[in-house]
């Protein structure tokens, strides 16, 4: 009887504590582009150079990309709860240092630190989804939900970069964060429980330094090299140095007892298959995302707000995906379920490929958006729940690895194809994200194994 009157409660909790962990993300997620769009108004007012300026992306990228592995061994080492908790904090209070900013060094400050609390944050999101859907109908329904969130934030991210910017200041692009932690905070506190922590676990200080200073050092060359070129001390030097520093992470990671990246999260096929994807959508999706920004606004001339209500068939798209891959994700190959999803946003990258200064927005570029979301929207969600299923106790660094990969491979992508645009402009740019992706799809098809996913096990 007692089990009886405490179980319908437990299954209301848990999808409260879905609504929760995914309005954390989704705060981070916006983070990534809201300040895009605000960009201008920030140097205006703050007296910034055209150089530091860049770093207000840059310093999020490096914070985030940096720590994800270390916030992933954190979380086990903690206790989710205890780092979602940590990581919604520390970012509310970054975001207001940024928001407060008197100068630039503090708006900097504030990026950086909002970067690192958001590498805390994510893998105890995905490791809470893991832990509380671990049923086959649940988990696609929730991981269905949290991929329709995560992938409509870089477009909500511009949206709502417009708005405050046009109708209020560039301070409320950082201040908005604030209801929005108050809110998921409430929500975990009141839904996602204590649990038991990871027994064993010790922070492995020398692959964390290594894969710290590896991981930043790769993203900031990447960093550099969009805005100095590819042949230049300032980009190819860090790359190098990252390239090394990673190596003998990994190394190193074969030979400690407790390894920050355990390499069984990574040698498991459905995982490196789903990190592959993971980082090939996001060279593609940032990509689009980079070159439409700046079309719509430098070539079409639109309005901020203009502009950010463009990118919305983006989350229509994504939308339609999640919802169809949730209700496959338990009765298809996650081979099966990927690889087309990689091949529908080059078809996406393809059209882009065709557009021109005079392209109508409602025949030529709105299809684009649609098809970039539609395949985004069937990639996130696979890649998610592949990652973190069955992963137990390395649930949090196997989920921090799939957005390792992600921010990676935006970071790449956007150096490296936007070299490609200043030199044979964006149409050929697209064109070659496109071919890059249709590789990448045969790539992850081969690297998953026949047997891969079953999510119903």
């Amino acid at each position: 009887m007692m089990r009886t009157e405490v179980e319908p409660q437990l299954d209301v909790r848990r999808w409260w504590a879905l609504g929760a962990v995914a309005t954390a993300q989704l705060m981070v997620g916006i983070d990534l582009t809201i300040v895009n769009i605000a960009l201008p108004s920030m140097q205006r007012d703050l007296g910034m150079s055209d150089p530091g300026r860049q770093w207000v992306i840059t310093l999020f990228a490096l914070g985030y990309g940096g720590f994800l592995l270390l916030g992933g061994r954190t979380s086990d080492l903690i206790g989710r709860r205890r780092a979602l908790l940590i990581g919604l904090t520390g970012f509310a209070l970054a975001s207001a240092l940024g928001g407060a900013a008197t100068g630039p060094w503090m708006l900097l400050a504030g990026r950086g630190l909002q970067g690192v609390f958001g590498a805390l944050l994510t893998p105890a999101v995905l490791a809470t989804l893991a832990a509380s859907f671990p049923l086959p109908a649940e988990r696609g329904k929730a991981f269905g939900i949290y991929g329709g969130v995560m992938g409509s934030a870089s477009g909500l991210g511009v949206l709502a970069g417009g708005v405050l910017t046009q109708y209020l200041d560039w301070r409320w692009s950082m201040f908005v964060n604030l209801p929005i932690a108050a809110v998921a905070a409430g929500g975990i506190l009141y839904a996602v429980r204590p649990a038991q922590r990871t027994s064993g676990v010790r922070v492995d200080v020398p692959g964390a330094l290594l894969a710290t200073a590896g991981l930043m050092a790769v993203v900031f060359g990447f960093a550099r090299a969009e805005s100095d070129g590819w042949g230049a001390a300032a980009s190819y030097g860090p790359l190098a140095v990252g390239v090394v520093l990673l190596a003998a992470f990994l190394m190193a990671q074969a030979r400690v007892s407790n390894p920050l990246l355990p390499l069984r999260v990574v040698k498991d096929r459905r995982r490196g298959g789903s990190y592959l994807a993971v980082f090939s959508l996001a060279i593609g999706m940032f990509a689009a995302l980079f070159f439409l920004t700046f079309y719509l606004q430098t070539v079409k001339h639109y309005s901020p707000v203009k502009a950010g209500l463009a990118f919305l068939p983006l989350t229509v798209g994504l939308m339609v995906g999640v919802r169809a891959v949730s209700r496959l994700l338990a009765k298809v190959s996650v081979r099966t379920l990927i690889c087309p999803g990689l091949i529908t946003i080059a078809a996406g990258l393809g059209l882009l490929g065709l557009v021109h200064a005079d392209s109508s927005y409602w025949l030529q570029v709105m299809p684009v958006f649609l098809l970039v979301g539609l395949g985004t929207g069937w990639v996130l969600v696979t890649a998610n729940s592949t990652a973190t299923l069955g992963a137990g106790p390395d649930s949090a660094v196997a989920g921090a690895m799939v957005m390792t990969s992600q921010q990676v491979g935006a970071s790449l992508g956007t150096a490296l194809l936007s070299t490609v645009a200043g030199v044979h402009g964006f149409n050929a740019a697209s064109f070659g994200a496109a071919g890059f992706l249709c590789v990448a799809a045969v790539a992850v098809y081969w690297t998953l194994s026949e047997r891969s996913p079953d999510h119903s096990r």
